[in-house]
């Protein structure tokens, strides 16, 4: 796969080193004549300050990642399993892993920090004087100004990136004086900041630099891909937003609630204001049927509700990796991403109800009268799919041990289902390359986190005008009525099916603390949709009386969570010796 953010001076990466040491404690090269070369001239410059959204958060990063990952990261959840054996996804999901080897504590130890020290030296050798910061119409003005603010608003993203998934971390930021902290082997390491008192700090970084950016770019063209002013208000929100739930709030500080509100709203006041805001995505005709299907597919580039996106992939792996087994040609689906029935089950019938507690739903007629985001993220038995324009247009057949897309050599299903969400409809006899997007924050999330916030600091009737925008997308009946304990449940399992695949139920299911109270055996008799610890799918038997027969998945039909360790990842074992640093709580060796 290709990826293009914004236009990259080739070359520059290497020129001061930041991003391609493999820690931040590498030693510190001699910046006296290559800041000279790079930041004396206008477009290296502007290459180094490009090359640091490589860094940013992909949920599309591990389809391209080899046999080890090419499959969702929601396969650690309950929302989906992985297929492939040799997956990492399993030893995260059956806490198999150690401080020693732990794939994504190296991964992201060693992706954010550096890319931190990338961002400091640009903060630290920009110059005014060689960039420009004239008053301009349109999206250059002030353009120091501008890149400095995105700067250090990726900082903070690259922070926000590790606190959620070490908790506590070391924040290399500025120093007393003001600087960005540069270190080097004789530098004294910062020590790990409270994960709480960390996502405040990114939430006030944001703050501070978020109107030094356009809301949202004139000329998206150009600029798509770039953090923008609504990317710092989101970032502040959601930071603010982990900062108040259960995991980092025991004692429910309701200020920090108000806080997260707060920030939300003064998201949606601000778009509100722009010529251009940020909105849901709908087709053109409004259909529910289409309408969040089509936000990820027809046009995932310059789309109105992806306020900031990972980057372009112009690629079919995306397709391979999660279209059913039995759509084969020149090209081939191996399939190793298969939801659960745990999450299938979480969307509700099309009259609003958990599928629990409506009367109407059939078992056997499962997919019926749902929520038309099922259709539109799942495959399941019975779907019709395929090119019809060249004759490849079937229903799909995950018949236990027989139907052509239950399982192939390389793929298969565990569970009954696949993955339909961000899967263009390709010939596999004359496949095409597609544009992929992947958003790291959208419009829908700013609906959810604003619900989510306005609920739990106890103004439960503001938090239905958000929740209730989204769910009129895709025709379903409007909330109301509910205590603030109900409207929660529905508010969470809003956020499980809409941010599905985008890489949040892994992190929500932690700041949550979903696992406490729990066991395997203990939750045996609540609906699959409310069991985290024990994963379910369908096995079709066309032979018997009942078609589809739900029980546990095949693989890995029971995680494992233990406390405090599995709320965060170990930082790597090397890494706490050089610097000293007090390792996760849990993962001592």
């Amino acid at each position: 796969m290709k990826s293009r953010i914004l236009p990259i001076v080739a070359g520059v990466a290497l020129l001061l080193g930041g991003a391609s040491c493999n820690d931040y404690l590498d030693k510190e090269v001699d910046l006296t004549q290559q800041a000279e070369n790079v930041f004396g001239d206008y477009d290296m410059t502007r290459g180094f300050l490009a090359h640091l959204y490589e860094s940013l958060p992909d949920a599309f990063a591990p389809y391209n990642s080899g046999d080890l990952q090419n499959g969702s990261r929601d396969n650690m959840t309950d929302n989906s399993i992985s297929y492939w054996s040799g997956h990492y996804y399993h030893s995260v999901v059956n806490d198999g892993f150690t401080a020693n080897n732990h794939f994504y504590s190296t991964y992201y130890w060693n992706r954010n920090y550096p890319a931190i020290r990338g961002c400091n030296q640009f903060l630290l050798n920009a110059r005014a004087s060689v960039i420009g910061n004239a008053e301009k119409q349109g999206d250059d003005n002030r353009l120091y100004d501008r890149w400095i603010a995105e700067a250090r608003v990726l900082r903070a993203i690259f922070h926000f990136d590790l606190a959620q998934w070490f908790g506590d971390i070391p924040i290399v930021g500025d120093d007393e004086n003001g600087t960005p902290i540069i270190l080097t082997p004789s530098s004294t390491l910062p020590g790990r900041t409270p994960c709480a008192d960390a996502l405040k700090w990114v939430a006030d970084e944001c703050d501070k630099y978020k109107d030094d950016l356009p809301f949202r770019y004139a000329n998206e063209e150009e600029n798509w891909g770039r953090v923008n002013g609504a990317a710092a208000y989101a970032l502040k929100a959601r930071a603010l937003l982990y900062r108040a739930s259960p995991l980092h709030n025991p004692a429910n500080n309701q200020s920090w609630w108000e806080e997260a509100a707060r920030a939300c709203q003064d998201f949606f006041t601000k778009n509100a204001q722009q010529n251009d805001p940020y909105r849901l995505y709908r087709t053109a005709d409004d259909d529910p049927q289409q309408n969040y299907y089509q936000c990820f597919v027809s046009n995932p580039v310059l789309n109105n509700e992806y306020i900031l996106s990972r980057s372009v992939w112009t690629t079919r792996v995306i397709e391979e990796c999660l279209a059913p087994v039995g759509f084969q040609g020149n090209a081939s689906s191996y399939s190793r991403t298969n939801p659960t029935q745990n999450l299938v089950d979480s969307y509700e019938t099309i009259n609003g109800l958990p599928i629990d507690k409506d009367p109407s739903y059939d078992p056997q007629n499962p997919y019926a009268n749902r929520d038309p985001r099922l259709e539109q993220t799942i495959f399941h038995h019975g779907t019709v799919w395929g090119d019809r324009l060249n004759n490849e247009e079937r229903t799909i057949d995950v018949t236990f041990g027989e139907g052509v897309d239950f399982q192939s050599l390389h793929g298969g299903t565990m569970t009954g289902y696949y993955t339909k969400k961000f899967v263009n409809n390709m010939s596999w006899d004359k496949p095409s390359n597609y544009r992929h997007a992947c958003p790291i924050f959208r419009y829908g999330e700013m609906l959810l986190n604003a619900a989510e916030a306005l609920n739990e600091c106890g103004r439960t009737n503001e938090a239905y005008t958000y929740i209730n925008e989204l769910r009129s997308r895709v025709g379903m009946p409007p909330y109301s009525g509910m205590d603030q304990a109900t409207l929660r449940e529905r508010i969470r399992n809003e956020r499980r099916i809409e941010l599905c695949f985008e890489d949040h139920r892994f992190f929500d299911e932690r700041r949550w603390k979903l696992f406490e109270g729990k066991t395997p055996s203990s939750e045996l008799n609540e609906p699959y949709y409310r069991q985290v610890y024990n994963l379910y799918g369908v096995t079709v038997h066309p032979a018997q009386r009942e078609v589809f027969v739900y029980g546990p998945a095949s693989t890995y039909p029971t995680r494992v969570f233990n406390a405090p360790k599995n709320y965060f990842i170990p930082i790597p074992y090397s890494e706490t010796v050089k610097a000293h640093l007090p390792q996760t709580p849990g993962w001592e060796l």
